[in-house]
C-alpha cells in the first residue's frame, strides 16, 4: 500500500494523473517488477481499484493478472490478489451504489461488462484449465477466490464454460473435491459452484453424479439437520434437482444406489404447531419437489413405476402421508405435499391400494379420499389446494379399476347410508356437482369423469344412480339431473364463470358416453336432450359461448358415433338428417373444430397436473382433451357417411362381431381346454411324485425287512449253538459273548468247591472227635501242679474261643449250603467253653487245633466267595437270555406288520397305474377335440398357431411317465 500511496500522493504534487494512468502504471509495475513485494503491492492496488473502477481495470489489467496466476504460483498471498482482481471485474454480483435515477442504466451496462470480460477470459481456454489448476491448492487464500471466480464465470456465459471444464482432463473431479472440504465457507461456495456447473447439461450432471456426489450432498444434509438446516441445505437441495431432473440415468443411479431410502428422515417434521421457520420451509418444499422429480409423470413409465415401489418400501409415501393428515402445517407446504402424494400414487396399485387405507385422525375415523374432497368442494378452501387434492383424485384413479369401482359404488343405493352418519364420497362429489360454486360444480364433473375413464363397468353402474330432488317427487337418474342443470344454462345464479359449470357438465357427458352405447341409449331416450344440443350448435352466440357450442357438437357426435340403434326416433341417419336440416354439416364439424383450437386447451394437454393460474383458467381437463384428439376424426368421418356406407359399415361391423363372438367362443373353448390339460399334467406330475415317494419308502422298507431277516437268522444261529452247550446247573445259552468253555471251566469249579467242602466237613468231624478225647481224658482236681496246669491250658482256651468266634461271624455271612457247617461250629465252641472249665489241654494238641482252626476257616472263606460270584454270572445269563427271546418275538411282529404295509402299498401303487391309464385315455380325447376344433377354425379362416412341437413334447413326457411307472412296478 506504500506504493499505492506513493502513487497516489504524487497526484498532488505534479500534474494530476486520471485513474486511467494511476492503473497503467501499477499494471506496468506488475509486469516489470523484478521484486516479488513490489507485484504484490501493485497486485493489492489493483484490486483495492477494481470495484470502483471496473472497466479501466479489466482492459488495462486483466492480461498482466493472467500472467501473474501463470508465474507467481509459489505466493498464495499474490495470487489470491490475482483471483480477487479477476472476481470483482467479471462478477456482477457486488456493485458500488449508485443513484436511483442510474440505478437501471448502471445494473444494464454491469451485465455487459461481466460477459465481455468472461468472454475475453475463456478466449483462451488455457486460462480456464489454469483457474482448475489452482483449485487443487489447499491455501485457503487461493481456493476460495478460485472457487468465487469459477463461479461468476458460469453465471456469465455457462455453456462455454461448462464446454471448456468439460475436454479439461479431470477437470469436474477436481471440483467435486471441494465438497470434502473441511472449511465449510469453501465447501458451502463449492455447492453454488456445481449448481452453476450442472445447470443444463446432461453430461456434467453424469460425471458428477458417478463421482459420489449423492453420498457426499446427502451427507451434507443430514450434518445441517435436514429440514431444520440453513441455506446450505437449501443449497444442496437445488444441487440434488439440477442432477436429477430430466435425467434418467442419474434417476436410475439414485435409485439403485438407496438413496431414496436416506430420503424418509427429511420428512419427520412431527405435527407440532410451531417451529416452521421461512428456511425450513424452503427447505421442505425442495425436498417435496425432488420426490416429485423422481416419480414425474413426464419420465419413462418403468423408471417411474420402480421409484414409487421403493417409496412405499422404505416407509417414505406413508410419511408423506402422515404430513398429510397432521395439524398446524402451512399451506404451500401442505399443497405441495399433496401434490407429491398424487405423482407417488399415480398408476401404481400397490400406492392406491395404501393411500385408499389412509385414514384421518378424527372421531370418528374418516379415509383420507374423503377429507381431501371436503376440501375440494369448499369454495373457502384456496385456489391451489383445491386444485391440488383434485390433482390427487385424479392420480388415485389413474389406471385403477378398483378405486373407480370403490368411487362409484359409494354413489350406488345398496351401499348409501340410510342414517347419514358419514359421509362418502360419491355424496361429496354429487354435492359439488348440483352447488351453486361454479368452481366446484367443475371440480366435482372432472373427478367424477375421472371414475369412468376407460372403464365401461362403471360408466353401466352409474346409470343405477337415483337422485331424490324434491319431497314429493319421484327420484331422478344422475345422467337426468345432468342434462337439467345443463338446459338451464345461466338461469341459475352461480358464483364464479359463466361457462364453467357447462364445461364441467358436458366434459361429464361426453367421458360418461363414450365407447358406451348404453349410456347413449339412456341418453337419447330422454327426448329433450337432443334439441337442446342441435339448438346450442345452431346459435350464433359470442367468442365466451363458442366453447359450449363445441363441447354440444362433441356430445351429439358421440351420441351418433357409438349409437346402436336400438331407439327407431333417434337411429344414427335420422340423427344425422337432423344435423344436416338444422345445422349444416360444416357448420357442425366448423362448431366441432371450436375445442381444440381454444387456447387453454393446448395448455392443459401439456401436463396431467390441473395448473392454472386463475380460476377462469380452469376449463380443459388433461385427460379429456386425449379423448378430443382421439374422437374428433371418428366423428367427422360418421357424420359425412351416407347411409349406404353405414349400412355396409353396419354389415361389416356384425359380420365381424360374430366372427369375433365365434372366435371369443373358441378362444375362450381352447383357454378352458387349456386349463383342464394344464390341470391333468400339474396331477399327473403330483401322482409321479406320490409313486415316487411311495417306491422310495418301499424301497426303505424291503431293505429294512432284509436287515431284520439276516439279524433274525444271525439269532437263529446263535440260539443254535447255546442249546447244544446247555448243562445241567443253567437253563440258558450262550449270549454276547460267553463261549461254551467258560462255562466248562465254571462247572469244574464247582465240583472243586463241592469237594473242598467235603473236605472241610471231614475236619471239622475230627475236631469234634479230639474234643470229644479230651473231654473224656480230663483228670479230677487234687495236686497243685494239676492247678498250675490247668490255668495255663485255660489261657489257651480262651485264645482259640476267640478264633472260633472270629470263625463262627465269618461262617454266619455264607449261605445256606453251609449252614450244616456252621451248626456244628457251634456245637464245638459249647463243648470247648464246657471243656476249659473242667480239665487242661496239652498245648501241643491245642495249638495244632489253633492251625488246623484257623486254616479251616480261611478256605471257608474263598470257597464261599467264589460260589457267590457263580451264582451272580449263571443269574445274568439267565436275564441275557430272556431279553434275546424278547427281541425276536419284537422282531416276528414287525416282520409281519412290514409284510402288511408292503401288501397295502402294492394296492395303492395298482390303484394308481390304473388312474394314471385313465388320464391317459382322457387326454388322448381332448388332444382329438383340440385337432377337430383347430380344423373348424382353419375352415372358417381364422389362423391357428402349429403347436406340433408341444404335442410332441407332451407324448414323449407321457412315454418317459409309462417307462417310469413300467420300471417302478418291476422293482416293487
Amino acid at each position: 500500500m506504500n506504493f499505492l500511496r506513493g502513487v497516489m500522493g504524487g497526484q498532488s504534487a505534479g500534474p494530476q494523473h486520471t485513474e486511467a494512468e494511476t492503473i497503467q502504471k501499477l499494471c506496468d509495475r506488475v509486469a516489470s517488477s523484478t521484486l516479488l513485494d513490489d507485484r504484490r503491492n501493485a497486485v493489492r492496488a489493483l484490486k483495492s481499484l477494481s470495484k470502483k473502477y471496473r472497466l479501466e481495470v479489466g482492459i488495462q489489467a486483466m492480461e498482466h493478472l493472467i500472467h501473474v496466476l501463470q508465474t507467481d504460483r509459489s505466493d498464495s498471498e499474490i495470487i489470491g490478489y490475482a483471483l480477487d482482481t479477476l472476481y470483482n471485474i467479471i462478477s456482477n454480483d457486488e456493485e458500488e451504489e449508485v443513484d436511483d435515477v442510474e440505478e437501471e442504466n448502471s445494473t444494464r451496462q454491469s451485465e455487459d461488462l461481466g460477459s465481455q470480460f468472461t468472454e475475453i477470459f475463456i478466449k483462451q481456454q488455457e486460462n480456464v484449465t489454469l483457474l482448475l489448476s489452482l483449485l487443487e491448492e489447499f491455501d485457503f487464500h487461493v481456493r476460495w477466490p478460485g472457487v468465487k471466480l469459477l463461479t461468476s464465470l458460469l453465471k456469465q456465459l455457462g455453456p462455454q464454460v461448462q464446454q471448456i471444464i468439460l475436454v479439461s482432463p479431470m477437470g469436474v473431479s477436481r471440483l467435486m473435491d471441494l465438497l470434502a472440504d473441511s472449511r465449510e465457507v469453501i465447501r458451502n461456495d463449492g455447492v453454488l459452484l456445481l449448481q452453476a456447473l450442472t445447470r443444463s447439461n446432461g453430461a456434467i450432471q453424469k460425471i458428477v453424479a458417478f463421482e459420489n456426489a449423492f453420498e457426499r450432498l446427502l451427507d451434507i444434509i443430514t450434518e445441517e439437520g435436514n429440514s431444520d438446516g440453513g441455506i446450505v441445505v437449501e443449497d444442496c437441495l437445488i444441487l440434488l434437482q439440477n442432477l436429477l431432473k430430466n435425467n434418467n440415468s442419474n434417476q436410475n443411479f439414485f435409485k439403485e444406489g438407496s438413496y431414496i431410502q436416506r430420503m424418509k428422515p427429511w420428512f419427520e417434521v412431527g405435527d407440532e404447531n410451531s417451529g416452521w421457520s421461512a428456511q425450513k420451509v424452503t427447505n421442505l418444499h425442495l425436498m417435496l419437489q425432488l420426490v416429485r422429480v423422481l416419480v414425474s409423470p413426464n419420465n419413462p413409465p418403468g423408471a417411474t413405476s420402480s421409484c414409487q415401489k421403493a417409496m412405499f418400501q422404505c416407509g417414505l409415501l406413508q410419511q408423506l402421508c402422515t404430513i398429510l393428515m397432521a395439524t398446524g402445517v402451512p399451506a404451500d407446504i401442505l399443497t405441495e405435499t399433496i401434490n407429491t402424494v398424487s405423482e407417488v400414487i399415480r398408476g401404481c396399485q400397490v400406492n392406491q391400494d395404501y393411500f385408499a387405507s389412509v385414514n384421518a385422525p378424527s372421531n370418528p375415523p374418516r379415509p383420507a379420499i374423503v377429507v381431501l374432497l371436503m376440501s375440494m368442494v369448499n369454495e373457502r378452501q384456496p385456489f391451489v389446494l383445491r386444485c391440488a387434492v383434485l390433482y390427487c383424485f385424479q392420480c388415485f384413479l389413474y389406471k385403477n379399476q378398483k378405486g373407480q369401482g370403490e368411487i362409484v359404488s359409494t354413489l350406488l343405493p345398496s351401499t348409501i347410508d340410510a342414517t347419514g352418519n358419514t359421509v362418502s364420497a360419491g355424496q361429496l362429489l354429487c354435492g359439488g356437482l348440483f352447488s351453486t360454486d361454479s368452481l366446484s360444480n367443475w371440480c366435482a364433473a372432472v373427478a367424477l369423469a375421472h371414475a369412468l375413464q376407460e372403464n365401461a363397468t362403471q360408466k353401466e353402474q352409474l346409470l343405477r344412480v337415483q337422485l331424490a330432488t324434491s319431497i314429493g317427487n319421484p327420484p331422478v337418474s344422475l345422467l337426468q339431473q345432468c342434462t337439467n342443470i345443463l338446459s338451464q344454462g345461466d338461469k341459475i345464479n352461480r358464483r364464479g364463470s359463466k361457462i364453467q359449470t357447462r364445461v364441467g357438465l358436458l366434459m361429464l357427458l361426453c367421458t360418461w358416453l363414450s365407447n358406451c352405447p348404453i349410456a347413449v341409449t339412456h341418453f337419447l331416450h330422454n327426448s329433450a336432450n337432443v334439441p337442446f344440443l342441435t339448438g346450442q350448435i345452431a346459435e350464433n352466440l359470442g367468442e365466451e359461448e363458442q366453447l359450449v357450442q363445441g363441447l354440444c357438437a362433441l356430445l351429439l357426435g358421440i351420441s351418433i358415433y357409438f349409437n346402436d340403434n336400438s331407439l327407431e326416433t333417434y337411429m344414427k341417419e335420422k340423427l344425422k338428417q337432423l344435423i344436416e336440416k338444422r345445422i349444416g354439416k360444416e357448420n357442425f364439424i366448423e362448431k366441432l373444430g371450436f375445442i381444440s383450437k381454444h387456447e387453454l386447451y393446448s395448455r392443459a394437454s401439456q401436463k396431467p397436473q390441473p395448473n392454472f393460474p386463475s380460476p377462469e383458467y380452469m376449463i380443459f381437463d388433461h385427460e379429456f382433451t386425449k379423448l378430443v384428439k382421439e374422437l374428433e376424426g371418428v366423428i367427422t368421418k360418421a357424420i359425412y357417411k351416407s347411409s349406404e356406407e353405414d349400412k355396409k359399415e353396419e354389415e361389416v361391423k356384425k359380420t365381424l362381431e360374430q366372427h369375433d363372438s365365434i372366435v371369443t367362443h373358441y378362444k375362450n373353448m381352447i383357454r378352458e381346454q387349456d386349463l383342464q390339460l394344464e390341470e391333468l399334467k400339474q396331477q399327473i406330475s403330483t401322482l409321479k411324485c406320490q409313486n415316487e415317494q411311495l417306491q422310495t419308502a418301499v424301497t426303505q422298507q424291503v431293505s429294512q425287512i432284509q436287515q431284520h431277516k439276516d439279524q433274525y437268522n444271525l439269532l437263529k444261529v446263535q440260539l443254535g449253538k447255546d442249546s447244544q452247550h446247555q448243562g445241567p446247573y443253567t437253563d440258558g445259552a450262550q449270549v454276547n459273548g460267553v463261549q461254551p468253555e467258560e462255562i466248562s471251566r465254571l462247572r469244574e469249579e464247582i465240583e472243586e468247591l463241592k469237594s473242598t467242602r467235603e473236605l472241610l466237613q471231614s475236619q471239622l468231624a475230627e475236631k469234634d472227635s479230639l474234643i470229644e478225647n479230651l473231654k473224656s481224658s480230663q483228670p479230677s482236681p487234687g495236686t497243685n501242679e494239676q492247678s498250675s496246669a490247668t490255668a495255663g491250658d485255660s489261657e489257651q482256651i480262651a485264645e482259640l474261643k476267640q478264633e472260633l468266634a472270629t470263625l463262627k461271624s465269618q461262617l454266619n455271612s455264607q449261605s445256606v449250603e453251609i449252614t450244616k457247617l456252621q451248626t456244628e461250629k457251634q456245637e464245638l465252641l459249647q463243648k470247648t467253653e464246657a471243656f476249659a472249665k473242667s480239665a487242661p489241654v496239652p498245648g501241643e494238641s491245642e495249638t495244632a487245633i489253633a492251625t488246623k482252626t484257623t486254616d479251616v476257616e480261611g478256605r471257608l472263606s474263598a470257597l464261599l466267595q467264589e460260589t457267590k460270584e457263580l451264582k451272580n454270572e449263571i443269574k445274568a445269563l439267565s436275564e441275557e437270555r430272556t431279553a434275546i427271546k424278547e427281541q425276536l418275538d419284537s422282531s416276528n411282529s414287525t416282520i409281519a406288520i412290514l409284510q402288511n404295509e408292503k401288501n397295502k402299498l402294492e394296492v395303492d401303487i395298482t390303484d394308481s397305474k390304473k388312474e394314471q391309464d385313465d388320464l391317459l385315455v382322457l387326454l388322448a380325447d381332448q388332444d382329438q377335440k383340440i385337432f377337430s376344433l383347430k380344423n373348424k377354425l382353419k375352415e372358417l379362416g381364422h389362423p391357428v398357431e402349429e403347436e406340433d412341437e408341444l404335442e410332441s413334447g407332451d407324448q414323449d413326457d407321457e412315454d418317459e411317465e409309462d417307462e417310469d411307472d413300467g420300471k417302478e412296478q418291476g422293482h416293487i
